[in-house]
Order: C-alpha cells, then structure tokens, then sequence
C-alpha cells in the first residue's frame, strides 16, 4: 500500500472563523469519517488540526507573518491514509466532512525517502 497526504483545506480565516456551535456540529462526522477509514485499516495517521496563524520563511531570510496572505483558501489540517491507489484514496476523501461547509480535500501521495 501507497501512503496519501490528505490536506483540508477552506476559504481564508480573515475572519470568518467556524463558530463554536459550527465546530461541535462538526465534530462528530469527523470522528465516524475518521474512525471509518481506521477500520478499514487505511489510517496511517490521523494528522492535526492547524493553528491558522504562522509563518512563511522566504529566500534570503524573509519571514512574513501568517501563512494566509496571498493565499485564497487556509490549509486547516491533515491526515494521512494508505490504500493501494490514488484512485482509491480519492474515494476515502469524498467522505470528508469539510466538504459540507463548502471546503476541499487535496490529495497528494507521499514518496518515501528509503
């Protein structure tokens, strides 16, 4: 099996925070989606949530504060599934409950530095 980087993605922080009530409403899909894809033994790591400030280190040393300033969508997380496919992979990702509060789940397969 192949491993896949999920990244979860939604339209910039600059405000518009999920509320509290939005969070725990979506906490729950999260966890069966998630729980879901551990039996299947698909799961390679459940990966984090991501703070939405930071930093963005640049060439010749440039540091920009907040990862998010020419960006349209903020990466909200990550997970990190393994299946046989892309295809496959794919398939695990459309049961991704960021897309029901109009976000995106990119999918990116990782190559192994043996």
């Amino acid at each position: 099996m192949k491993e896949f980087l999920l990244v979860f993605r939604r339209e910039s922080a600059n405000g518009n925070q999920l509320s509290p009530e939005q969070l725990q409403q979506i906490t729950k899909p999260w966890q069966d989606w998630i729980g879901s894809i551990a039996a299947q033994n698909k799961l390679s790591a459940r990966g984090n949530r991501l703070e939405h400030s930071g930093s963005v280190v640049k060439p010749n040393n440039v540091v920009t504060n907040g990862p998010y300033v020419e960006l349209k969508e903020a990466i909200g997380g990550y997970s990190i599934v393994k299946t046989d496919t892309l295809e496959d992979a794919i398939e695990l990702a459309k049961g991704c409950p960021i897309l029901t509060v109009g976000g995106s789940v990119e999918v990116r397969p990782i190559i192994t530095m043996d």
